[in-house]
């Protein structure tokens, strides 16, 4: 999008928080989604915000656009916020995966922990193969202290994505917090076979950005510690 159209849609936005009655846009819906996501990849997340309620005014049906916005309200800390639009997609489509999938994240990480099993469980149930409920569940799980489907909800994810990582570590601290010391320490070492930044203490900082809490992130250095020990 050039940047004189970035600029109409800014005095475009400007104008409206102000009450100042506008034409109908003759920005479609999807610019300003496009807008909305550049503004994302900045992280400019209140210009982001913006433009993409923006493109739910004006085209409220879409709900790929209002759980772009829900998801991007939830990468900007405003959790109430993004599970409301999150929610408002679910009322107009109980079946949307990616609704379910992003609320579920939304509430894992606000520690909602009972909520986060029910979303992420429909959606599991809805579409089997679906390894981002797996995964989140588990992290879930872990938390409740339960630790059983932790360590079975882990596995499943392993399989359904069998290059990611995540998984693996997360069946990694499941095993760990079950007692199960040796079963932990082979999952951890094929996880850093496959990405070699796991066997360095302060990338699992990052940890965070995939769901897992402050607590989970030091037992995993724990976990990294046995393993090079």
């Amino acid at each position: 999008m050039g940047a004189a159209i970035a600029r109409h849609v800014i005095t475009v936005l400007a104008a409206s928080s102000l009450s100042i009655a506008q034409p109908v846009s003759a920005i479609p819906a999807s610019e300003y989604r496009a807008l909305g996501l550049s503004y994302r990849a900045a992280a400019k997340y209140p210009e982001a915000i913006a433009a993409l309620q923006k493109s739910v005014e004006l085209e409220p049906q879409n709900l790929s656009g209002r759980v772009l916005l829900g998801w991007t309200q939830h990468l900007a800390g405003q959790k109430e916020a993004a599970a409301e639009s999150l929610i408002q997609v679910l009322y107009r489509d109980p079946h949307s995966i990616p609704a379910l999938n992003a609320l579920g994240i939304v509430y894992l990480v606000s520690g909602k922990l009972n909520a986060a099993v029910f979303i992420h469980s429909w959606a599991a149930t809805l579409e089997p193969k679906n390894e981002i409920a797996y995964y989140n569940l588990s992290l879930a799980f872990e938390r409740l202290q339960s630790y059983e489907p932790a360590i079975n909800t882990a596995k499943r994810a392993a399989q359904l994505e069998p290059t990611n990582p995540h998984p693996l570590v997360a069946l990694s601290l499941a095993y760990w917090q079950s007692g199960d010391r040796p079963a932990a320490l082979t999952a951890y070492r094929q996880a850093y076979k496959l990405d070699i930044r796991y066997r360095d203490r302060i990338f699992l900082n990052h940890l965070q950005q995939a769901g897992f809490s402050p607590e989970q992130i030091e037992t995993t250095k724990q976990i990294l510690a046995a393993t090079l020990g």
